[in-house]
């Protein structure tokens, strides 16, 4: 089965200046993604996406079958991901004249996600029926008993409300931090529209030492650690 892996690497980022292409065990970050989707075996062609040359460059450095121009409206603090993963499908298949059934997005800022989680992913999709697959970890607060929000006058409440009170955090219904490691679509439901969430949308579980997006300057530094720790993460580097 065909299955194109796209890998949305902008150059502008309000946290961390210049994110994906800072280094971990002096790998660039749209580098490793690149390695990751290369070492699974899993596609028939790796496409990176970026405004930034130096970007693309690095990419192909690192073995990307294609890169992308991504354009000036897909690249703003305001644009959306899913345009412009949208986008680069579209692109790749026109330069292609190829159609892929299976669509994948890496994240370049989840570097310690493994292959296996990305096999794991694309088998959910392949096996299950869903529609589309997400990853995420156990959420650390409930919106039913620890994760509140704030009404318009001002106080707080619980974020979702339970039929009964919920008095322990194991009695809640499971919750997840979405990580954005991963995204898997059947290509109909990619184009359906530029919503994430359909009628059968399901969860990848990773656990949270897997799941670090790097936004900050804090999370970086964590990545690091870990990756240096563990060298697990780095192996297919």
């Amino acid at each position: 089965m065909n299955r194109l892996c796209t890998i949305c690497a902008r150059a502008g980022s309000k946290g961390v200046k210049n994110k994906n292409l800072l280094t971990i065990e002096n790998v660039p970050l749209v580098g490793i993604a690149v390695l990751q989707a290369l070492k699974s075996n899993l596609f028939t062609k790796v496409a990176v996406s970026s405004d930034s040359l130096e970007i693309l460059s690095c990419a192909k450095e690192y073995g990307a079958d294609i890169t992308i121009n991504r354009p000036p409206e897909l690249a703003s603090d305001l644009s959306g991901k899913i345009p412009a993963i949208q986008h680069a499908v579209k692109t790749v298949e026109e330069l292609s004249q190829e159609t892929f059934p299976i669509l994948v997005d890496l994240d370049a800022t989840s570097p310690l996600r493994l292959i296996e989680d990305i096999k794991g992913a694309v088998h959910m999709l392949e096996s299950s029926g869903c529609d589309n697959v997400i990853t995420g970890c156990p959420s650390k607060h409930s919106p039913y008993f620890s994760l509140v929000e704030r009404k318009e006058d001002g106080f707080v409440e619980l974020a979702k409300k339970s039929s009964s009170p919920i008095l322990r955090r194991q009695d809640a219904p499971e919750c997840y931090d979405m990580n954005g490691a991963i995204y898997v679509w059947k290509h109909d439901q990619l184009f359906y529209n530029q919503a994430l969430f359909r009628a059968r949308t399901q969860i990848f579980e990773m656990p949270q030492e897997r799941s670090i997006d790097i936004d900050s300057i804090a999370d970086l530094e964590m990545v690091r650690y870990l990756a240096h720790k563990n060298k697990r993460f780095t192996s297919v580097w």
